[in-house]
C-alpha cells in the first residue's frame, strides 16, 4: 500500500475508482465534509455512524455505507476503526445507489476492498488491477440493503423532539407525551411522524434505540449498561428486541463468524485452505479474477 496516499490523491486521478486505508481511534469525531466522489465507507473493525441532514447511518463491522457524491457528512467513530473507503466518480454506472444506504458487504466484496488498497492510483485499464475495481461496483450494485438508517424529519418542531430522544433514549418517551409538546392530538402527531419518515413513532423509537446501541456494545459496554441505557428494564428484554429486528443476538451481530468465499477448483489452490494472510487474500482473488472454471468449492476466508 502507497503509505503516503491521501483523500486528495484519491479525488485527483484520473481513474474512475480509487481506495483508501485508514485507522481511527475510538471516540473520534471526523467534521462535517463533502467529496465530489461518491464513496463507499467499509468498517473492517469497530462500528462508524454517519450523519447527514437526511439521518443517521450506523454501520458495524461488516457492512459499509454508500454516501453520494456532493453530500455534506460527518462521522462518529466507536471502537478502534480500521475503515476502507472506495472514492467512485459520479456517473460512471447507472446502477449504483443514489442516495444513502448501508450495504452487506460479502466475502468477495471484503477482499476486493482489501486488494483495491494496495492498488496505485493511476492503474491500467483493462488489467487485473481495473477488474478489481469493476468487481467491487458490480458487488455493491448488487449487495442486500439494510435498515440501518434513523431518518429524521424536516418538520422543526418534530426534528427538534427527535434530536433530544436520541440525546436521552432512556426517557420512556409516548406518542402522547410528544402530542402534549406539540400541543395537537396523538393522531395528528401519528400522521405528522409517519409522513415525515415514512413510519411509525413506534417503529421509530424502536429502530432508534437498536442502532444507538451498536456504538456503545462496540465501544465494550455491557449489555446490561446498553440496555439500561436505552430504556429496557433488562438485558432479556433488549435482546429479544435486537433479535426480533436484527434475526441475531447482539454478540452475533457485532462479531459475526467469518463470512466463507467462493473459490474456483484448480491445481494452483494446492495450499490455499493452510495459506494464512495477505498471500490467502491474493491467491484467492487472483483466483477469482484470473480463472474461468466452471467447478467451485468454499474456502474460509481469512
Amino acid at each position: 500500500m502507497d503509505r503516503k496516499r491521501t483523500v486528495r490523491a484519491c479525488h485527483a486521478t484520473e481513474r474512475p475508482v480509487a481506495a483508501l486505508a485508514t485507522r481511527h481511534p475510538h471516540g473520534e469525531h471526523i467534521a462535517a465534509h463533502r467529496h465530489a466522489r461518491a464513496q463507499l465507507i467499509h468498517a473492517l473493525t469497530g462500528v462508524l455512524t454517519v450523519i447527514s441532514a437526511e439521518g443517521s447511518w450506523v454501520v458495524p463491522s461488516g457492512r459499509a455505507v454508500w454516501m453520494p457524491e456532493d453530500v455534506e457528512h460527518r462521522i462518529r467513530i466507536a471502537g478502534e476503526v480500521a475503515m476502507r473507503t472506495i472514492y467512485v466518480a459520479p456517473g460512471i454506472r447507472p446502477d449504483l445507489p443514489t442516495g444513502c444506504e448501508v450495504i452487506e458487504v460479502s466475502a468477495l466484496l471484503r477482499e476486493a476492498i482489501i486488494a483495491a488498497t494496495s492498488i496505485p492510483l493511476d492503474y491500467r485499464d483493462g488489467g487485473r488491477d481495473h477488474r478489481i475495481m469493476e468487481l467491487i461496483l458490480d458487488e455493491i450494485e448488487v449487495a442486500p440493503r439494510l435498515g440501518l438508517h434513523v431518518p429524521l424529519p424536516r418538520n422543526a418542531h418534530l426534528l427538534r423532539l427527535c434530536e433530544w430522544m436520541i440525546a436521552e433514549p432512556a426517557e420512556p418517551v409516548t406518542l402522547d407525551d410528544l402530542a402534549a409538546r406539540m400541543h395537537v392530538s396523538g393522531r395528528t402527531v401519528a400522521r405528522l411522524f409517519h409522513r415525515e419518515v415514512g413510519m411509525s413513532f413506534g417503529d421509530w423509537r424502536r429502530r432508534m434505540c437498536l442502532l444507538l446501541s451498536l456504538p456503545r456494545l462496540a465501544s465494550g459496554a455491557s449489555i446490561l449498561e446498553v440496555s439500561l441505557e436505552h430504556g429496557y428494564l433488562s438485558p432479556s428484554a433488549f435482546s429479544a428486541m435486537f433479535r426480533r429486528s436484527l434475526g441475531v443476538s447482539p454478540t452475533e451481530y457485532l462479531y459475526p463468524p467469518p463470512k466463507r468465499l467462493l473459490l474456483p477448483v484448480a491445481s494452483s489452490l494446492a495450499g490455499v485452505e493452510d495459506a494464512e494472510g495477505e498471500s490467502n487474500r491474493a491467491r484467492a482473488l487472483a483466483l477469482v479474477l484470473d480463472q474461468h472454471v466452471v467447478e467451485y468449492t468454499v474456502v474460509q476466508a481469512v
